[in-house]
């Protein structure tokens, strides 16, 4: 029964803590644009291309 009057303080503080995070993603803009992050995944990034003067590392066979 001695365990209940630090289990119940210990679930307050960490609900607080819950709370508190939660709010500052709010105002911090974290959830401003989800469709956009959620489908950002989907597509590749556009590479650029390789300039005139670069070429590809030769490899040497090893003796």
């Amino acid at each position: 029964m001695d365990i209940i009057f630090l289990l119940i303080p210990l679930a307050l503080v960490l609900l607080v803590v819950a709370v508190a995070a939660f709010f500052w993603a709010v105002r911090s803009d974290q959830f401003d644009d989800l469709d956009r992050e959620a489908s950002r995944i989907l597509f590749d990034e556009d590479s650029p291309p390789p300039s005139a003067g670069a070429r590809p590392p030769k490899h040497e066979p090893k003796p």
